[in-house]
């Protein structure tokens, strides 16, 4: 009994402060400081919520901007099964999948070309929300083709939804597809 008090008192104390406290700090600290984010940085239009910048959703549509393939299954972009598909570079499957994906791109796009390496590959966690501008400018002629816009208004809204790397250096430039066609979406109203 001399052993077991101080161990069970050791234990009840850790929950205590690590289960409960610490948690409740840190939630509390993160919706004073990061209140978006913390809410999960969800995207309304009028009252209808509509996603959340941090997690991708899955566009088909031509007149839509496709965000990077997602490595989720059963449906694509499952929060609960985010996780790559931990397939090497000389994997037969990844190139079959990246081989299907350069194909359906440059079957919807106006002409064949170089396709930027974000639009055929997953993301580790299979969720990313955003895609290089390159991967955006690859997809402007059939956009704007699929609305009857000119490409220069679909590249003002890259241009003007695009996000810079982290802190000035770290990453690329980029842009979130779920904002920017929603941009596109609110453009069909005006």
């Amino acid at each position: 009994m001399r052993y077991l008090r101080p161990a069970l008192s050791l234990v009840a104390f850790m929950t205590l402060a690590l289960g409960i406290v610490y948690p409740l700090a840190l939630t509390g600290m993160s919706r004073v400081l990061f209140p978006a984010q913390a809410s999960g940085s969800l995207l309304h239009k009028d009252t209808t919520l509509i996603g959340s910048k941090l997690i991708g959703q899955h566009f088909s549509d031509p007149g839509h901007f496709w965000g990077r393939p997602s490595a989720t299954a059963p449906q694509p972009y499952n929060g609960l099964a985010s996780g790559g598909s931990n397939l090497g570079p000389l994997n037969p499957a990844l190139l079959d999948q990246v081989d299907t994906n350069i194909k359906a791109l440059n079957a919807e796009g106006p002409e064949p070309g170089k396709v930027p390496v974000d639009l055929v590959t997953a993301s580790g966690s299979g969720l990313d929300p955003d895609i290089s501008v390159a991967g955006a400018q690859y997809q402007v002629a059939r956009v704007a083709r699929a609305r009857n816009l000119a490409p220069a208004t679909v590249q003002a809204l890259i241009t003007r939804l695009q996000k810079a790397p982290l802190f000035g250096v770290i990453g690329e430039s980029r842009v979130n597809v779920l904002e920017l066609n929603m941009a596109l979406d609110s453009r069909r109203n005006e």
